[in-house]
Protein backbone atom coordinates (compact mmCIF):
# COMPACT_ATOMS: atom_id res chain seq x y z
CA UNK A 1 0.00 0.00 0.00
CA UNK A 2 1.33 3.40 -0.97
CA UNK A 3 2.11 5.97 1.71
CA UNK A 4 0.62 9.43 1.42
CA UNK A 5 4.08 10.77 0.60
CA UNK A 6 4.33 8.36 -2.35
CA UNK A 7 0.83 9.24 -3.53
CA UNK A 8 1.86 12.89 -3.34
CA UNK A 9 4.82 12.24 -5.61
CA UNK A 10 2.79 10.04 -7.95
CA UNK A 11 -0.27 12.25 -8.41
CA UNK A 12 0.42 15.87 -7.39
CA UNK A 13 2.08 17.83 -10.18
CA UNK A 14 5.60 18.73 -9.10
CA UNK A 15 7.30 22.06 -9.77
CA UNK A 16 10.78 21.17 -8.51
CA UNK A 17 12.94 18.10 -7.94
CA UNK A 18 13.18 18.77 -4.22
CA UNK A 19 9.77 19.43 -2.59
CA UNK A 20 9.85 19.95 1.17
CA UNK A 21 7.70 16.83 1.75
CA UNK A 22 6.55 17.99 5.19
CA UNK A 23 3.20 16.35 6.00
CA UNK A 24 1.19 19.05 7.76
CA UNK A 25 -1.86 17.80 9.62
CA UNK A 26 -3.07 21.03 11.20
CA UNK A 27 -2.11 24.68 11.66
CA UNK A 28 -3.00 27.36 14.16
CA UNK A 29 -1.62 30.81 14.85
CA UNK A 30 2.01 31.02 13.75
CA UNK A 31 2.55 27.25 13.92
CA UNK A 32 1.98 24.27 11.63
CA UNK A 33 1.98 20.70 12.98
CA UNK A 34 2.98 17.52 11.18
CA UNK A 35 1.43 14.06 11.59
CA UNK A 36 3.91 13.25 14.36
CA UNK A 37 3.05 16.33 16.40
CA UNK A 38 6.19 18.29 15.55
CA UNK A 39 5.49 22.00 15.21
CA UNK A 40 6.98 24.42 12.74
CA UNK A 41 7.01 28.19 13.19
CA UNK A 42 5.77 29.71 9.93
CA UNK A 43 8.11 32.57 8.99
CA UNK A 44 6.66 33.00 5.50
CA UNK A 45 2.87 33.02 6.09
CA UNK A 46 2.21 30.80 3.10
CA UNK A 47 4.11 33.42 1.03
CA UNK A 48 2.38 36.46 2.50
CA UNK A 49 -1.09 34.93 2.83
CA UNK A 50 -1.73 34.23 6.52
CA UNK A 51 -1.25 37.75 7.86
CA UNK A 52 -3.46 36.91 10.85
CA UNK A 53 -1.92 33.48 11.26
CA UNK A 54 -3.56 30.15 10.57
CA UNK A 55 -7.20 29.53 11.51
CA UNK A 56 -7.87 32.99 12.93
CA UNK A 57 -11.16 32.71 14.86
CA UNK A 58 -12.83 35.64 13.10
CA UNK A 59 -12.06 34.19 9.67
CA UNK A 60 -13.13 30.67 10.60
CA UNK A 61 -16.40 31.98 12.06
CA UNK A 62 -17.13 33.99 8.91
CA UNK A 63 -16.46 30.99 6.65
CA UNK A 64 -18.70 28.66 8.65
CA UNK A 65 -21.49 31.22 8.81
CA UNK A 66 -21.42 31.82 5.05
CA UNK A 67 -21.27 28.12 4.16
CA UNK A 68 -24.56 27.64 5.96
CA UNK A 69 -26.19 30.35 3.80
CA UNK A 70 -24.98 29.77 0.24
CA UNK A 71 -21.87 29.23 -1.79
CA UNK A 72 -21.60 29.71 -5.56
CA UNK A 73 -24.68 31.29 -7.14
CA UNK A 74 -23.93 32.76 -10.55
CA UNK A 75 -21.32 34.48 -12.70
CA UNK A 76 -19.85 37.51 -10.94
CA UNK A 77 -21.51 40.91 -11.14
CA UNK A 78 -25.19 40.01 -11.61
CA UNK A 79 -26.58 39.02 -8.23
CA UNK A 80 -26.30 41.31 -5.21
CA UNK A 81 -24.33 39.09 -2.84
CA UNK A 82 -23.86 40.43 0.68
CA UNK A 83 -20.28 39.13 1.24
CA UNK A 84 -19.07 40.83 -1.95
CA UNK A 85 -20.85 44.09 -1.20
CA UNK A 86 -19.59 44.28 2.39
CA UNK A 87 -16.00 43.56 1.33
CA UNK A 88 -16.05 46.09 -1.52
CA UNK A 89 -17.50 48.77 0.74
CA UNK A 90 -14.90 48.12 3.45
CA UNK A 91 -12.07 48.27 0.93
CA UNK A 92 -13.40 51.54 -0.47
CA UNK A 93 -13.71 53.01 3.03
CA UNK A 94 -10.10 52.12 3.83
CA UNK A 95 -8.63 53.39 0.55
CA UNK A 96 -8.25 56.87 -0.99
CA UNK A 97 -11.39 58.28 -2.57
CA UNK A 98 -10.32 57.51 -6.14
CA UNK A 99 -10.10 53.78 -5.39
CA UNK A 100 -13.81 53.16 -5.05
CA UNK A 101 -14.71 50.37 -7.50
CA UNK A 102 -13.67 46.81 -6.69
CA UNK A 103 -13.46 43.90 -9.10
CA UNK A 104 -13.09 40.64 -7.15
CA UNK A 105 -11.20 37.73 -8.68
CA UNK A 106 -9.68 34.46 -7.50
CA UNK A 107 -5.98 35.24 -7.18
CA UNK A 108 -3.18 37.74 -7.59
CA UNK A 109 -2.32 36.79 -11.14
CA UNK A 110 -5.99 37.23 -12.12
CA UNK A 111 -5.95 40.68 -10.55
CA UNK A 112 -2.96 41.51 -12.75
CA UNK A 113 -4.68 40.17 -15.86
CA UNK A 114 -7.80 42.21 -15.19
CA UNK A 115 -5.81 45.37 -14.53
CA UNK A 116 -3.86 45.03 -17.79
CA UNK A 117 -7.08 44.63 -19.76
CA UNK A 118 -8.60 47.60 -17.96
CA UNK A 119 -5.62 49.83 -18.73
CA UNK A 120 -5.62 48.91 -22.41
CA UNK A 121 -9.36 49.35 -22.73
CA UNK A 122 -9.44 52.70 -20.89
CA UNK A 123 -6.46 54.32 -22.60
CA UNK A 124 -6.82 52.76 -26.04
CA UNK A 125 -3.07 52.03 -25.92
CA UNK A 126 -1.19 48.74 -25.91
CA UNK A 127 2.23 49.33 -24.33
CA UNK A 128 2.78 48.03 -20.81
CA UNK A 129 5.86 48.95 -18.77
CA UNK A 130 7.03 46.95 -15.77
CA UNK A 131 10.26 46.66 -13.81
CA UNK A 132 13.19 44.31 -14.14
CA UNK A 133 13.06 41.49 -11.56
CA UNK A 134 9.36 42.15 -10.97
CA UNK A 135 7.07 39.21 -10.28
CA UNK A 136 3.38 39.64 -11.09
CA UNK A 137 2.14 36.07 -11.50
CA UNK A 138 2.42 33.01 -13.73
CA UNK A 139 -0.41 33.20 -16.28
CA UNK A 140 0.68 34.29 -19.74
CA UNK A 141 -0.25 37.96 -19.47
CA UNK A 142 1.26 38.24 -16.01
CA UNK A 143 4.31 36.30 -17.11
CA UNK A 144 4.74 38.68 -20.06
CA UNK A 145 5.36 41.59 -17.69
CA UNK A 146 7.55 39.54 -15.39
CA UNK A 147 10.97 41.17 -15.26
CA UNK A 148 13.13 38.06 -15.10
CA UNK A 149 14.03 36.60 -18.50
CA UNK A 150 15.20 33.12 -17.39
CA UNK A 151 11.89 32.61 -15.57
CA UNK A 152 9.77 33.28 -18.65
CA UNK A 153 11.96 32.55 -21.68
CA UNK A 154 10.80 28.94 -22.07
CA UNK A 155 7.20 30.10 -22.55
CA UNK A 156 7.64 32.59 -25.38
CA UNK A 157 6.02 34.01 -27.45
CA UNK A 158 4.25 36.15 -24.88
CA UNK A 159 2.44 39.50 -25.04
CA UNK A 160 3.96 42.10 -27.37
CA UNK A 161 4.49 45.78 -26.49
CA UNK A 162 6.04 45.11 -23.09
CA UNK A 163 8.99 47.21 -21.89
CA UNK A 164 11.02 47.01 -18.70
CA UNK A 165 12.58 49.74 -16.60
CA UNK A 166 15.10 49.62 -13.76
CA UNK A 167 13.22 49.74 -10.47
CA UNK A 168 14.06 52.85 -8.44
CA UNK A 169 16.04 54.43 -11.32
CA UNK A 170 14.57 57.85 -12.06
CA UNK A 171 16.32 58.21 -15.43
CA UNK A 172 14.40 55.22 -16.80
CA UNK A 173 11.09 57.02 -16.27
CA UNK A 174 11.71 58.79 -19.59
CA UNK A 175 10.70 55.51 -21.26
CA UNK A 176 7.12 56.22 -20.18
CA UNK A 177 5.50 58.03 -23.13
CA UNK A 178 2.17 58.81 -24.78
CA UNK A 179 2.25 55.24 -26.17
CA UNK A 180 2.14 53.72 -22.70
CA UNK A 181 -1.16 52.29 -21.46
CA UNK A 182 0.08 51.54 -17.96
CA UNK A 183 3.11 51.21 -15.74
CA UNK A 184 2.86 48.38 -13.24
CA UNK A 185 5.22 48.17 -10.26
CA UNK A 186 5.27 46.54 -6.87
CA UNK A 187 5.33 49.17 -4.14
CA UNK A 188 8.04 47.01 -2.59
CA UNK A 189 9.53 44.40 -4.87
CA UNK A 190 9.00 40.96 -3.42
CA UNK A 191 10.63 38.17 -5.42
CA UNK A 192 13.51 40.49 -6.30
CA UNK A 193 14.52 40.11 -2.66
CA UNK A 194 12.54 42.90 -0.92
CA UNK A 195 13.63 46.10 -2.67
CA UNK A 196 12.23 49.32 -1.19
CA UNK A 197 12.17 52.30 -3.58
CA UNK A 198 12.94 55.89 -2.66
CA UNK A 199 10.02 58.15 -1.90
CA UNK A 200 11.17 60.70 -4.48
CA UNK A 201 11.32 58.00 -7.14
CA UNK A 202 7.73 56.97 -6.47
CA UNK A 203 6.57 60.57 -6.65
CA UNK A 204 8.38 61.06 -9.97
CA UNK A 205 6.83 57.85 -11.27
CA UNK A 206 3.37 59.08 -10.34
CA UNK A 207 3.97 62.45 -12.00
CA UNK A 208 5.34 60.93 -15.21
CA UNK A 209 2.31 58.66 -15.57
CA UNK A 210 0.01 61.62 -15.01
CA UNK A 211 1.88 63.77 -17.51
CA UNK A 212 1.81 61.08 -20.21
CA UNK A 213 -1.82 60.10 -19.63
CA UNK A 214 -1.15 56.49 -18.71
CA UNK A 215 -2.40 54.56 -15.71
CA UNK A 216 -0.23 53.71 -12.72
CA UNK A 217 -0.83 50.22 -11.33
CA UNK A 218 0.51 49.31 -7.90
CA UNK A 219 0.87 45.61 -7.21
CA UNK A 220 0.38 45.12 -3.47
CA UNK A 221 -0.32 41.42 -3.69
CA UNK A 222 2.51 40.81 -1.20
CA UNK A 223 2.87 44.25 0.38
CA UNK A 224 -0.78 44.96 1.18
CA UNK A 225 -3.03 44.27 4.18
CA UNK A 226 -0.58 45.50 6.81
CA UNK A 227 2.48 43.51 5.81
CA UNK A 228 4.83 46.54 5.68
CA UNK A 229 3.69 48.30 8.87
CA UNK A 230 1.06 50.42 7.11
CA UNK A 231 -2.26 49.05 5.94
CA UNK A 232 -1.21 49.80 2.35
CA UNK A 233 2.34 49.82 1.07
CA UNK A 234 1.81 52.94 -1.04
CA UNK A 235 1.20 54.95 2.13
CA UNK A 236 4.96 54.89 2.75
CA UNK A 237 5.48 57.00 -0.36
CA UNK A 238 2.63 59.51 -0.36
CA UNK A 239 1.33 58.53 -3.80
CA UNK A 240 -1.91 56.92 -4.97
CA UNK A 241 -2.19 54.57 -7.97
CA UNK A 242 -4.91 54.54 -10.60
CA UNK A 243 -5.33 50.79 -10.06
CA UNK A 244 -4.45 48.80 -6.95
CA UNK A 245 -3.91 45.04 -6.93
CA UNK A 246 -4.55 42.88 -3.87
CA UNK A 247 -4.63 39.16 -3.09
CA UNK A 248 -2.65 36.87 -0.73
CA UNK A 249 -3.23 38.41 2.73
CA UNK A 250 -6.66 39.72 1.73
CA UNK A 251 -8.42 36.37 2.10
CA UNK A 252 -7.18 35.34 5.53
CA UNK A 253 -6.28 31.94 4.07
CA UNK A 254 -9.03 31.71 1.46
CA UNK A 255 -8.37 32.31 -2.28
CA UNK A 256 -9.33 35.79 -3.45
CA UNK A 257 -7.86 38.74 -5.30
CA UNK A 258 -9.00 42.18 -6.40
CA UNK A 259 -8.15 45.01 -8.75
CA UNK A 260 -9.49 48.35 -7.58
CA UNK A 261 -9.87 51.61 -9.47
CA UNK A 262 -12.21 54.57 -9.92
CA UNK A 263 -15.71 53.82 -11.15
CA UNK A 264 -15.12 56.10 -14.15
CA UNK A 265 -12.25 53.88 -15.24
CA UNK A 266 -13.87 50.57 -14.35
CA UNK A 267 -17.09 51.26 -16.26
CA UNK A 268 -15.36 50.71 -19.62
CA UNK A 269 -15.91 46.99 -19.07
CA UNK A 270 -19.67 47.48 -19.51
CA UNK A 271 -19.65 47.94 -23.29
CA UNK A 272 -17.60 47.47 -26.46
CA UNK A 273 -17.80 44.61 -25.65
CA UNK A 274 -20.49 44.08 -23.05
CA UNK A 275 -19.16 41.86 -20.23
CA UNK A 276 -15.67 43.06 -21.05
CA UNK A 277 -14.20 41.14 -18.15
CA UNK A 278 -15.91 38.19 -16.48
CA UNK A 279 -15.07 35.48 -13.97
CA UNK A 280 -17.08 32.47 -12.82
CA UNK A 281 -15.77 32.21 -9.27
CA UNK A 282 -14.30 35.69 -8.65
CA UNK A 283 -15.58 37.07 -5.36
CA UNK A 284 -16.82 33.65 -4.25
CA UNK A 285 -19.14 34.29 -1.28
CA UNK A 286 -17.13 32.16 1.16
CA UNK A 287 -13.84 33.77 0.16
CA UNK A 288 -15.40 37.24 0.27
CA UNK A 289 -16.79 36.58 3.76
CA UNK A 290 -13.36 35.42 4.92
CA UNK A 291 -11.70 38.45 3.35
CA UNK A 292 -14.14 40.85 5.01
CA UNK A 293 -13.49 39.29 8.42
CA UNK A 294 -9.74 39.31 7.87
CA UNK A 295 -9.55 42.89 6.60
CA UNK A 296 -11.88 44.16 9.32
CA UNK A 297 -9.77 42.47 11.99
CA UNK A 298 -6.48 43.79 10.63
CA UNK A 299 -7.77 47.33 10.16
CA UNK A 300 -9.76 47.62 13.39
CA UNK A 301 -7.09 46.10 15.65
CA UNK A 302 -4.35 48.07 13.85
CA UNK A 303 -2.10 45.06 14.42
CA UNK A 304 -0.19 46.12 11.31
CA UNK A 305 1.27 49.03 13.29
CA UNK A 306 3.11 46.50 15.45
CA UNK A 307 4.83 45.15 12.34
CA UNK A 308 7.17 48.14 12.33
CA UNK A 309 8.68 47.32 15.71
CA UNK A 310 8.66 43.60 15.08
CA UNK A 311 10.55 44.14 11.84
CA UNK A 312 13.09 46.28 13.66
CA UNK A 313 13.59 43.50 16.20
CA UNK A 314 14.39 41.00 13.44
CA UNK A 315 16.92 43.46 12.02
CA UNK A 316 18.46 44.01 15.46
CA UNK A 317 18.76 40.31 16.31
CA UNK A 318 19.92 38.92 12.98
CA UNK A 319 23.50 40.14 13.24
CA UNK A 320 26.18 37.75 12.02
CA UNK A 321 29.24 37.82 9.80
CA UNK A 322 27.44 35.61 7.26
CA UNK A 323 24.43 37.95 7.05
CA UNK A 324 25.27 40.83 4.73
CA UNK A 325 22.12 42.83 5.55
CA UNK A 326 18.48 42.54 6.59
CA UNK A 327 16.32 44.86 4.49
CA UNK A 328 12.65 45.68 4.06
CA UNK A 329 9.75 47.32 5.85
CA UNK A 330 7.61 45.94 8.64
CA UNK A 331 7.40 42.16 8.39
CA UNK A 332 8.33 42.05 4.72
CA UNK A 333 12.04 41.31 5.10
CA UNK A 334 15.02 39.68 3.40
CA UNK A 335 18.21 38.50 5.10
CA UNK A 336 20.98 38.44 2.50
CA UNK A 337 23.83 35.92 2.40
CA UNK A 338 26.70 35.64 -0.06
CA UNK A 339 25.19 32.85 -2.16
CA UNK A 340 22.45 30.26 -2.56
CA UNK A 341 24.99 27.58 -1.67
CA UNK A 342 25.41 29.24 1.71
CA UNK A 343 21.70 29.91 2.24
CA UNK A 344 20.10 26.61 1.22
CA UNK A 345 21.66 24.46 3.98
CA UNK A 346 20.64 27.12 6.53
CA UNK A 347 17.02 26.95 5.35
CA UNK A 348 17.13 23.13 5.47
CA UNK A 349 18.57 23.04 8.98
CA UNK A 350 16.08 25.66 10.16
CA UNK A 351 13.24 23.45 8.95
CA UNK A 352 14.73 20.49 10.80
CA UNK A 353 14.68 22.71 13.90
CA UNK A 354 11.07 23.75 13.43
CA UNK A 355 11.49 27.07 11.58
CA UNK A 356 10.03 27.40 8.07
CA UNK A 357 11.51 29.99 5.76
CA UNK A 358 12.67 30.04 2.14
CA UNK A 359 14.36 32.15 -0.55
CA UNK A 360 13.10 34.41 -3.34
CA UNK A 361 12.46 33.52 -6.97
CA UNK A 362 14.83 36.14 -8.34
CA UNK A 363 17.13 36.51 -5.35
CA UNK A 364 18.22 33.08 -4.19
CA UNK A 365 20.91 34.34 -1.83
CA UNK A 366 18.35 35.99 0.48
CA UNK A 367 16.12 34.43 3.14
CA UNK A 368 12.44 35.39 3.18
CA UNK A 369 11.17 36.59 6.56
CA UNK A 370 7.45 37.33 6.46
CA UNK A 371 5.74 35.79 9.50
CA UNK A 372 2.11 36.38 10.46
CA UNK A 373 1.55 39.85 11.88
CA UNK A 374 0.43 38.24 15.15
CA UNK A 375 3.93 36.93 15.90
CA UNK A 376 5.13 37.92 19.36
CA UNK A 377 8.52 39.12 20.54
CA UNK A 378 9.30 35.78 22.21
CA UNK A 379 8.69 33.98 18.91
CA UNK A 380 10.94 36.40 17.03
CA UNK A 381 13.72 35.88 19.56
CA UNK A 382 13.31 32.11 19.34
CA UNK A 383 13.37 32.08 15.52
CA UNK A 384 16.41 34.33 15.34
CA UNK A 385 18.15 32.24 17.98
CA UNK A 386 17.66 29.09 15.91
CA UNK A 387 18.99 30.78 12.77
CA UNK A 388 22.01 32.23 14.59
CA UNK A 389 22.79 28.86 16.21
CA UNK A 390 22.86 27.29 12.75
CA UNK A 391 25.24 29.98 11.54
CA UNK A 392 27.56 29.19 14.46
Amino acid sequence: MFTERQLFLNHIAQTSDFPLMVEIEKAKGIYMYDKYGKKYMDLISGIGVSNLGHLHPAVVKAVKKQVDKYMHLMVYGEFVETPQVKLAKLLSDLLPQSLNSVYLVNSGTEAVEGALKLAKRFTGRTEIISAFDAYHGATQGSLSICGNEPFKNAFRPLLPDVKHIQFNKAEDLELITEKTAAVIVETIQGEAGIRVPDKDYMKQLRQQCTDKGCLLIFDEIQAGIGRTGNLWGFEHFGVVPDILLLAKGLGGGMPIGAFISDVEIMKVFKNNPILGHITTFGGHPVSAAAAYASLKTVSKSKIYQEAKQKGKLFKKLLKHDKIKEVRGKGLMLAAEFDSFDTLKPIIDKALQNGILTDWFLFCDNSMRIAPPLIIKEKHIRKACGVILDILG
